[in-house]
C-alpha cells in the first residue's frame, strides 16, 4: 500500500487537502467585488462560471455551484497558478491600502492627543504640505473640547485626501 503512495506521489490527505485549498481560492473568487474580476487571468468558460455563480442565491445553491467552480478550477493546474498569484497580487494590494489607513488613523489619534499634537502636526506639514492647517487646527479643537465625532471623521477625511491628491 505504501508503493501506492510511492508512485503516485501523494497520500489522500495530501488531495484532500488540496482540493480544499481550490475550493477556498474559488470562494475567494466568488466574493471578489465587481470591479477586481477584469484584473483576473480567466478564460471565458471559467468568467461565464463565475458569473453564473456570483448571481446564484440560495445558499445551498450557492455552495453547490462554489463546489462546481472549484472542481472547473482543478482541471487547468497552469490556470489556477496563475489565479492564485493574480489572488496574492490583489491581497497584497488591500494590505497595502489597509495598512495605509492604520497610518493615517494613528495619526490622526496623535493630532487629537494634547501631549503629541504638536509632533503630529509638523508631520503632517511634512507629509502633506496642502493640508489647511488653520482648519485642521480649528477640527483638533473641537475635538479636543467637546469629543465632536463629526468633527474626528472630518480630520480623517483631510489627510485622506491629502495622501490621494
Amino acid at each position: 500500500m505504501e508503493e501506492e503512495y510511492k508512485t503516485e506521489g501523494r497520500g489522500r490527505s495530501a488531495k484532500k487537502r488540496e482540493a480544499q485549498e481550490i475550493t477556498r481560492l474559488a470562494e475567494k473568487l466568488v466574493e471578489l467585488p465587481e470591479m477586481e474580476l477584469p484584473a483576473l487571468p480567466l478564460e471565458e468558460e471559467l468568467l461565464a462560471e463565475l458569473m453564473e455563480v456570483r448571481q446564484t442565491k440560495g445558499h445551498s445553491s450557492r455552495k453547490r455551484a462554489v463546489k462546481h467552480f472549484a472542481g472547473l478550477l482543478r482541471r487547468d493546474d497552469a490556470e489556477r497558478e496563475k489565479l492564485v498569484e493574480a489572488m496574492t497580487q490583489i491581497d497584497l494590494c488591500h494590505g497595502q491600502e489597509t495598512a495605509a489607513q492604520h497610518d493615517l488613523e494613528k495619526l490622526r489619534e496623535r493630532l487629537c492627543s494634547e501631549t503629541e499634537q504638536d509632533a503630529a502636526l509638523h508631520e503632517v506639514e511634512i507629509r502633506f504640505p496642502t493640508v489647511d492647517r488653520r482648519a485642521l487646527l480649528r477640527l483638533i479643537k473641537s475635538v479636543q473640547q467637546g469629543k465632536d465625532k463629526r468633527a474626528y471623521r472630518e480630520i480623517f477625511r483631510r489627510l485622506r485626501d491629502a495622501q490621494q491628491g
